[in-house]
């Protein structure tokens, strides 16, 4: 895409590779850039610095934004541990995690909020997103519930502070806002800056924060590193969506300044403390945590030089020297990291791309498999026709909704015959032999109800169904009110209905197929088009299973543009 005239969000524009890409980025003149950080201060710098450094530019093009993006608008600005000990928070995010994604969740988050705001053409994210996820330690979080569960001291508090540390749901929580936010304000490229978690090494890296090596931490972090990188790879996948690429920084990355003062844990300075070589404790009997005793503060802040690495903290100079010798760590500027990602941007191919990597690595349909498809469909037919007996569907593919729309068409099949007598018969006509088809076929209706399907009967008022249903949903509720509005959302998601205005709908479907292939020239034999006369058999016959591609691909828009 051009950069010149576009409008950029960089979300963690203030960090070490989020600075070095806004500069970069101002040698193409876009006409805004967003800079986002964690901290309103961290975000207020980053656009003084570019003010600064591109005096000539309109001051006003900077714009700075500041939040925790996963979270709601309301806490962005809040220190994370204060949301999760306070009840109505806690319990507030973990909804917000699980539940389904509604509009009130959708609109109450601060990354949503942010992108329809400010309706970017681009954004970058350099924000380490498995970092802030898998550091929330769940590892500890569940010890200390089964600590409390062996002394009968488990609380509710505990158990919600196990739910609120889970990675993998709010990763994908993370990914279906951004999403729906990227399509929403009309985005057209997402660029992301991604981690291996390891600096590129592997499960021998001996850099830890005092837990087991390798550790389950550090190694969670690549493991949400490397599920965020797939269900990038999956957006990059979805028509009509912006276009998708990540680069993955595979060494430590430094640096942003060489300095001397205070030493920072945590954003804070870290105090000096000092004990007595005569205080010196004996070693024996028990350690004890909370002990401070002749521990005594000397009035004064740990200050050092030091090599700041943006979000990775600051090193000392054996620190850095250690993480970044040969066969360690090593190292890539953040210069390097912006260069190759611009480039990316307008359309280069540098080769470190990692979704596009695995688009060309990844095995897709072959030749082979579509030419057996045929046989295997050939031979499913000859075993229905000598065992007198119709494959529709079992539920064991999912979603329900498949189900029910294969055996809403069987029905119609066995009904019309074909799809081009369809419009012989009025919605009430087949509403009634559907019913009477039902009815009368114990077979058909044992298969239907034993998979878990429901059936709404023609009236609306009364339904059919076997031990177990797989629509609705259950999750904690042991009861559901059955209002229209309900049911008519359960009939999408997976419910047989029989109601005139189902058959209405049907009608329709079927309409539209004939028209989109009559659309065809007669006298096109080409490969252009794929759902011609030819490809339903000249409208003589009812295949459940096509229909059912058919309504997945137009109606769901649910198809694939990558092979």
């Amino acid at each position: 895409m051009n950069i010149k005239g576009s409008k950029i969000l960089v979300l963690g524009g203030w960090g070490l590779v989020g600075s070095a890409l806004c500069r970069k980025l101002m040698q193409h003149n876009p006409a805004q850039l967003i800079v986002s950080s964690l901290n309103q201060a961290e975000a207020e710098d980053a656009i003084n610095q570019l003010r600064s450094e591109f005096p000539n530019h309109d001051p006003n093009m900077f714009v700075a934004k500041w939040g925790n993006i996963f979270t709601r608008s309301e806490w962005k600005d809040r220190n994370w541990a204060d949301v999760l000990k306070e009840t109505d928070s806690r319990k507030g995010f973990i909804k917000d995690i699980f539940f389904d994604l509604d509009e009130s969740i959708l609109k109450s988050s601060a990354l949503y909020e942010m992108i329809s705001e400010t309706k970017p053409d681009l954004v970058i994210d350099c924000i380490n997103t498995a970092t802030a996820i898998a550091y929330l330690d769940i590892y500890n979080t569940t010890i200390n519930a089964i600590k409390k569960i062996d002394t009968n001291a488990l609380d509710e508090a505990v158990v919600e502070s196990v739910m609120a540390s889970a990675y993998v749901p709010q990763l994908i929580r993370h990914i279906q806002i951004l999403y729906r936010g990227l399509v929403d304000a009309g985005t057209k490229m997402y660029f992301k800056v991604g981690t291996s978690g390891t600096g590129g090494m592997g499960v021998n890296i001996p850099y830890t924060h005092s837990e087991e090596r390798p550790s389950r931490v550090l190694l969670s972090k690549t493991a949400v590193a490397g599920a965020q990188t797939l269900l990038l790879f999956l957006l990059a996948r979805t028509p009509n969506g912006p276009l998708v690429k990540e680069i993955k920084p595979t060494a430590a990355i430094a640096w942003k300044r060489i300095a001397y003062g205070e030493v920072k844990r945590k954003g804070r300075p870290i105090p000096l403390v000092d004990m007595k070589p005569e205080n010196a404790r004996p070693a024996e009997g028990k350690f004890v945590f909370a002990d401070g005793e002749n521990v005594v503060d000397s009035g004064d802040v740990y200050k050092s030089v030091f090599i700041d690495t943006g979000e990775n903290g600051i090193f000392s100079r054996g620190e850095f020297e250690a993480i970044s010798a040969l066969g360690q760590m090593e190292m890539v500027t953040p210069e390097e990291i912006a260069e190759y990602l611009v480039y990316e941007v307008q359309g280069g191919n540098t080769g470190r791309d990692v979704i596009h990597a695995l688009d060309a690595s990844t095995l897709g349909p072959t030749y082979r498999g579509g030419y057996l498809r045929n046989i295997a469909l050939n031979k499913i037919v000859a075993l229905e026709k000598e065992h007198n007996t119709d494959s529709v569907a079992f539920e064991l593919l999912g979603p329900p909704r498949l189900s029910k729309l294969l055996y809403e068409a069987y029905i119609l099949r066995r009904i019309v015959g074909s799809m081009k007598a369809l419009k012989n018969f009025s919605n009430e006509d087949l509403s009634a032999k559907a019913e009477e088809l039902i009815k009368s076929n114990d077979e058909l209706r044992q298969q239907m109800l034993s998979i878990g399907l429901v059936i709404l009967m023609k009236d609306g008022k009364s339904y059919l169904r076997g031990k177990d249903v797989k629509i609705p949903v259950q999750r904690a509720e042991t009861e559901l009110a059955l209002t229209p509005e309900n049911i008519d959302q359960w009939c999408y998601e997976g419910w047989v209905d029989l109601r005139p205005s189902s058959f209405a709908s049907w009608q329709d479907r079927i309409n539209s197929i004939i028209e989109h292939a009559d659309s065809v020239p007669a006298e096109d034999t080409s490969s252009r088009f794929t759902y011609t006369q030819d490809y339903w058999d000249n409208y003589e016959t009812f295949d459940h299973g096509k229909i059912a591609g058919w309504i997945f691909e137009f109606e769901d828009k649910g198809w694939r543009f990558k092979r």
